[in-house]
């Protein structure tokens, strides 16, 4: 496995690591696929609040070596004291004493920043929480979070970024780079766009390269994301069969000429999942993300 620093922290993190969006439904599996998956040096695991996978996530580092844990505060929770009690809560089900890296989910216009990072760093002071990040932030609310900070910096930015959905280029990727901020790709696969098989552009580009190296196109997709540099990259950990095929990705070594094939194909049937909901977040943000915090607890009980 590769690694890459965290930040400007001095903290080493692979380049590949494992997302846990919609795992849970079997937890036995996905807690062997996630401890597959650390043997294999994909030591950043990242879940959220509102992704219900917290409990299954401790489970899986538990008894583990040095594993770097990502988790998220929904944004119905901005409030000093509800940061603070989401932060409690996540420590519990995590069982670990401290959260490596403790990202906002999303921006909440609707809570001062200046409040929440005031909280943000109270969880540093008392050991609660080793770095800061964020996720869904653009360049212009970065700055504003940044600049509500007093002592501590953020270190990361988690965005929706694939071959398939390459807004975040234009500013947000450049912008880390420049300033040292580590950018985490969720949704590195485009939500497996890149394992179907399909008429696009991009698709057909992954193909030939794919072709080349006798990968799979999945494979492909994140050799050409980590060959960016500054970003690690988490897919969602299904199975250790997966695990393992996205873990060997780190091994590939594009050529100029692949890099520069996959660069130019588009895809505009993919939609970012950022561009659909952050106008909508940005107004009432406490509103859907408390909305989706219940419908994930709902799907976790009922086993769907």
């Amino acid at each position: 496995m590769k690694f890459i620093e965290l930040g400007d922290t001095g903290e080493k993190v692979p380049v590949i690591g494992m997302g846990t969006w919609k795992l849970g439904s079997r937890p036995e599996e996905d807690e062997r696929a996630l401890k597959r998956g650390i043997g294999l040096g994909m030591t950043l695991i990242d879940t959220a609040q509102m992704y219900h996978t917290e409990e299954l996530v401790g489970g899986a580092i538990s008894g583990e070596g040095s594993v770097l844990v990502a988790t998220k505060v929904s944004p119905h929770n901005f409030r000093y004291g509800d940061v603070i009690k989401a932060c409690n809560s996540s420590l519990g089900k995590l069982r670990v004493k401290s959260i490596d890296l403790y990202q906002l989910h999303w921006p909440n216009a609707g809570i001062p920043i200046t409040e929440t990072m005031k909280a943000m760093e109270k969880l540093v002071e008392d050991g609660k929480i080793r770095h800061i990040g964020v996720s869904n932030f653009s360049v212009d609310e970065l700055i504003e979070a940044q600049d509500a900070l007093k002592s501590e910096r953020i270190v990361s930015n988690q965005v929706e970024y694939s071959p398939y959905v390459r807004y975040v280029e234009e500013t947000v990727v450049p912008f880390c780079r420049s300033e040292k901020v580590t950018v985490i790709a969720y949704s590195p696969l485009a939500r497996a766009a890149a394992l179907l098989d399909g008429k696009s552009d991009v698709t057909a580009a992954l193909e030939k390269v794919a072709g080349r190296h006798g990968r799979s196109r999945a494979q492909i997709a994140l050799a050409w994301l980590i060959s960016k540099g500054n970003l690690v990259a988490i897919p969602k950990a299904a199975s250790i069969a997966h695990v393992e095929e996205n873990a060997a990705a780190a091994g590939i070594r594009l050529s100029a000429q692949d890099i520069a094939s996959i660069d130019a194909a588009r895809d505009s049937s993919v939609v970012p999942v950022a561009s659909k909901l952050n106008k909508f977040t940005k107004k009432t943000a406490s509103f859907w993300s408390s909305l989706m915090d219940r419908r994930e607890r709902l799907r976790k009980e009922h086993g769907v």
